[in-house]
């Protein structure tokens, strides 16, 4: 067990732990963390594009889960030297992103910081969830998207190299014209946050089965993070339409492997700690 799995374990078990997001009264509740110098550095990306990063990594739970995104409140923790200017920027940001996907900011917290560190809380309407659980036996298994690129580009950027200007790893795609229109095909979903091989190992502690692979998928690929692509699983009758919905909405998919009762042993080194 990692530490991120073991910390999580000191808290007593409750129904709303272990999912994307926490499902109380119809609504699905999540919230991302998005630190300077752990997932950016300032100068990778301008402030705009941080603020709207970090919108869009916790509005991606929230589609995962089937839920409408409503709500949102922010925690920023802002270096005293910034200008008005700055703050303005990195509001924009927050707001233009919240506007694109019909979210209302209601509040939160701005402290003073020596970095810039921004935590979100998305509250989502969901009427029917699709939980992480819920995968059966013999079912197949999808991602969206083309995977890899964000690992290959953050990579660069450690290196002191620069990236394309419509990068993955600073523009995440989220898919949620397709998810909403396939969600009442799909059994159990998550994004791909830690990567593919990593989000696995979540999919099989949550259902007990493990995944014959069909499609290779190389080290690199699997293990790449902050993807923020669809994970789900589905039954195999529904492939057609899930294929259909997919052109329809010029979604990349990849069908990859089909769950089986086997062990499941994930290649990746732990992203957290």
């Amino acid at each position: 067990m990692n530490k991120e799995d073991y910390f999580i374990g000191c808290f007593a078990e409750t129904p709303f732990i272990g999912d994307d997001a926490a499902i109380l009264n119809d609504m699905c509740i999540s919230q991302d963390a998005f630190f300077e110098n752990v997932h950016f550095k300032r100068e990778w990306m301008s402030l705009y594009e941080i603020a709207r990063k970090a919108m869009l990594v916790n509005i991606s739970d929230a589609i995962v889960m089937n839920g409408r995104p409503k709500y949102a409140l922010l925690t920023v923790a802002i270096p005293k030297h910034y200008t008005r200017k700055e703050l303005k920027e990195l509001a924009r940001g927050f707001q233009e992103t919240a506007d694109a996907f019909g979210i209302t900011i209601i509040g939160g917290d701005t402290i003073a910081n020596i970095k810039l560190d921004i935590s979100i809380t998305i509250m989502a309407e969901c009427s029917r969830p699709i939980l992480r659980s819920g995968m059966k036996e013999g079912d197949l298994l999808a991602y969206t998207g083309r995977l890899g690129e964000s690992r290959r580009d953050l990579q660069r950027l450690l290196r002191g190299a620069s990236v394309n200007p419509g990068s993955r790893f600073v523009h995440p795609v989220l898919r949620d014209r397709f998810f909403y229109k396939a969600a009442p095909f799909i059994r159990s979903a998550m994004d791909i946050s830690d990567g593919l091989f990593h989000d696995l190992e979540k999919l099989h502690r949550a259902n007990r089965l493990g995944f014959d692979f069909f499609v290779p998928i190389p080290k690199p690929v699997g293990c790449s993070g902050e993807e923020f692509e669809v994970l789900f699983a589905f039954d195999p009758r529904h492939e057609k339409r899930i294929r259909h919905i997919a052109r329809l909405t010029r979604t990349p998919l990849t069908v990859f492997a089909r769950a089986v009762r086997k062990p499941y042993h994930n290649l990746c080194r732990p992203n957290h700690f």
